[in-house]
Order: C-alpha cells, then structure tokens, then sequence
C-alpha cells in the first residue's frame, strides 16, 4: 500500500511529506524525490536564499497541471516556518516565507512547490538589494549564442568595476549576477543595469536587443534589467524548474561559459548533487565580492558616448 505520509529528516525535524509517491514530472520523478533533493543541497543553497522574501512556485497536480505562484505564507504552515512581512507598492503588506533551515526546503516540497523564487533584497533592508540581475532571455535555442552572450555581458560588467557571476537558469538562458554593498534603491540599480544593457547591444547590436517585444527582437538576446525592481524575484540557486527533465538553475564557474557542453538546461535533480559533491558550490564566496554602485556609474557615461550612445529599440 502506498505510503500516505513519509517523514524525512531534516537537520533537526522530521518533516512530514504528503503524498510522498505523487509524480510531479513525466519521468517519474515524485514529491518524495524532491523533497530529498532539496534536503541533500540546502548546505549549498540555503547561503544564497537565507533572509530574503521567497515566492513560491506550487504545482499540486505536477508540472503538467495548474501553475500556483503563491507570495503569502500558507494560513496552514507549521509556526516553524520563517517568515517575513513586507510593504506593498500599492499599500498593505505581504507576509512572506523566509527559508532558515533544510526543514523549510523539505516542507516547502511537500506543499509541491517545486521552484523558490527570491527577491534580490534582504527582509532587513528590502527596499536595498545586494543583487544586481542581468536575465539573458534568448529567442531560441542556440546554447553557443547565449554563452557567448553572457561572456560579452560579463566583460562589459568587469570593464565597469562590478564582479558577474553566472548562472545556468535550468531554463533557456542564464543570469549573470553582480553582489552589491547595499546604499542604493532598486530604481538607481535598475538605472545602472539599464546602462549596461544599453553599453553592450550598443557595441553588439547583432547579438543583442533591448527590445522586450518578442516579434522584434529578430533572432536577438533580450537584456532583461526587470528583475532590479522592488518586490520582483529571480529563481534561486539550485531552485528545480518545471520543465520534464527537472533541471536545475546552477551556479557556474565562470570558465564553464567556454565550455560548449554548458547549457541552460545542463543540470539536473538527478546529476547536481554530484557535482557539489565533486565541485562545492562555485557560488560560496559571492557575498565578498560585494560592490559599490558609485565606481561603474562613473565609468558608465564615457563608455556609453564611446560606443555612440544607447541602441535604438527596434
């Protein structure tokens, strides 16, 4: 008889699964697995989420079923669970989970969400990221055009004084993110990020587009800045993706660009535990990096007249 509930231990808990042998994916994948998986890299992957408001991306029936992205914490939620309550834009509050300890992760599974989206600020200082996002969203499948995109991106972030860090989304593209000392608001990092969009389809506009409309795009990577604005999110490290295979957003090694085997979609929830295991996590010393916005505004100005100015958007 299939089990109705399975307890999986967690740090200090035992957390209870419903459903453990529920399928999420068409490969057969379970609640259960999940579970496990996010309990096996919540060492790596809790440093990059810790403290910071989550959404939660739930799929009750499987990815093949209805897509939930829940922001409040569940009224039925064990006390246990962080949490957080933040301002709305528009007035109000939203009280959402904060991740602490591998139990969350565990029990956040059980619930079906299958993918934690954070926001790029700390709930100490929410209004004050210490991220800066750059989202490559290509407009097809090229895995060679998109690695050379986030190399172009990456060059362009050092030439300005920042630090990139990559990310495999699990997805079609990758992230490049840049730690921040936190003195500024999102509207004066999105401005900087706007910049560095517009610096690098200015001096490779056949590679890239600032254009958000797809139909214009013409087979260019979208510079997608969006991400730097208050109350949005960006999927975590080591985060699973709804999509059949599982795969995984992983953080890279930066060499990993030039690798032609990188992909977006590389990794998975069944190989990205090995590679902790023979790798760590290239992503643990991201938080030293951090940087002062006031150094690559600077250098922005004269690099941007240098290169003839922002693109057109068409």
């Amino acid at each position: 008889m299939t089990p109705a509930v399975a307890t999986i231990r967690a740090g200090r808990r035992q957390v209870q699964v419903p459903r453990p042998d529920k399928p999420l994916f068409p490969c057969g994948i379970t609640k259960a697995d999940l579970a496990r998986y996010y309990e096996g890299v919540a060492e790596a992957m809790l440093p990059h989420l810790r403290h910071r408001p989550l959404n939660l991306e739930r799929y009750p029936d499987g990815i093949e079923g209805e897509r939930i992205v829940q922001q409040r914490v569940g009224r039925h939620f064990p006390p246990w669970i962080g949490r957080t309550k933040v301002a709305k834009e528009d007035g109000g509050a939203v009280e959402h989970v904060v991740a602490a300890d591998a139990a969350t992760l565990v029990y956040l599974a059980g619930q079906a969400c299958i993918t934690l989206h954070a926001w790029a600020s700390r709930a100490d200082r929410p209004e004050r990221p210490d991220r800066m996002i750059i989202d490559l969203d290509p407009s097809g499948h090229d895995a060679s055009q998109v690695r050379r995109a986030a190399l172009v991106i990456g060059g362009v972030l050092r030439e300005l004084g920042l630090e990139p860090w990559a990310l495999s989304t699990g997805s079609s593209g990758f992230h490049l993110v840049c730690p921040l000392r936190r003195r500024a608001g999102f509207d004066r990092v999105r401005e900087l990020a706007r910049g560095v969009a517009a610096l690098a389809a200015s001096r490779e506009p056949r590679l890239f587009t600032i254009e958000q409309r797809r139909a214009r795009r013409r087979g260019r990577i979208l510079i997608d800045v969006m991400r730097n604005t208050y109350a949005h999110s960006a999927v975590v490290p080591y985060a699973v993706r709804a999509r059949p295979h599982a795969p995984v957003a992983t953080p890279l090694h930066w060499e990993e660009l030039s690798d032609r085997a990188t992909r977006p979609d590389r990794f998975t929830l069944a190989t990205v535990g090995r590679r902790l295991e023979r790798d760590g996590d290239p992503w643990r010393e991201i938080a030293r990096h951090a940087c002062a916005l006031a150094t690559a505004e600077r250098r922005l100005g004269p690099a941007l007249e240098e290169a003839g100015g922002p693109p057109p958007t068409g």
